[in-house]
């Protein structure tokens, strides 16, 4: 049975392969249906869908929004987005705008703590238009301020430490609004990362199509409480590994297998 991963990311945001490459693992790992989901931004789709179409696996492009409810950030998938949307392209060179300013914010808060990195040196890392924190990481274990990918959030990004700079958000209504503007269906994404059932139970009410119940950081009963949620809310069941290539030196691709007649759901949802 055909089985599809819907939560992907390339250096194209942060993660680090290329998407040739996620769709050469994918095709390895046995998957029939391989989604994009870079943080806002699309750039990296039309290298995935043809290096998808050349190795007969059906794509579906998508982005990854940072979203805001009750003051804690959230993420929302879009599948099936229209890139030559207007205001969508708009909408993502402004994120995209405000990832980068963050990263000077992040330098220079790291400097003023008596570490000194350059921002040309994170977006020597980066190499995308998309960059955030996990390229601030490598940056900081690059020039030996750090031992790893962990120490240096431990370290350096958490909320609270030195590097620590917020992220601009939009509502969880103006994501999902975005998303079908565009063509597209919304997800919540790792529901389970909120710590907060009760959050998600409202966010579910917000107009979304979907909930990612399998995430390679769900347990099964994590997994099992949300396709609950998701069948009481009438919305589609969805999962994803959220692979990000060597980012945490673990490619996490194959890890999740969503059942095929999940991804028809889902696109019936856009109908």
């Amino acid at each position: 049975m055909k089985t599809a991963d819907l939560h992907l990311h390339t250096f194209f945001s942060d993660g680090t392969f290329a998407p040739e490459e996620v769709v050469a693992r994918g095709v390895e790992a046995g998957l029939g249906v391989l989604a994009l989901t870079d943080h806002d931004t699309l750039e990296g789709c039309a290298r995935m869908a043809a290096a998808a179409a050349a190795a007969g696996v059906e794509f579906v492009p998508g982005t990854e929004l940072t979203a805001e409810a009750e003051g804690k950030e959230v993420h929302i998938l879009g599948y099936w987005l229209d890139a030559s949307h207007p205001r969508l392209r708009s909408e993502l060179a402004r994120f995209q705008g405000v990832r980068q300013r963050r990263i000077e914010e992040m330098v220079s808060a790291l400097r003023r703590s008596g570490v000194p990195l350059e921002t040309s040196a994170v977006m020597e890392v980066a190499r995308c238009s998309s960059p955030g924190r996990p390229h601030v990481a490598r940056a900081l274990v690059a020039a030996g301020h750090a031992a790893d990918y962990d120490d240096a959030f431990d370290k350096f990004l958490k909320k609270g430490r030195a590097g620590w700079v917020p992220k601009a958000r939009m509502t969880v209504e103006d994501a999902v609004g975005l998303v079908r503007e565009a063509g597209g269906v919304a997800v919540l994404a790792h529901p389970a990362l909120y710590k907060d059932d009760g959050l998600v139970g409202r966010v579910l009410r917000m107009g979304l199509d979907g909930v990612e119940c399998w995430h390679t950081r769900h347990s099964g009963a994590d997994a099992a409480r949300y396709a609950r949620m998701a069948d009481v809310a009438g919305l589609v069941a969805t999962g994803g590994s959220d692979c990000h290539g060597m980012a945490k030196m673990e490619p996490l691709i194959g890890r999740v297998r969503l059942p095929y007649e999940n991804v028809e759901r889902l696109r019936e949802r856009r109908r």
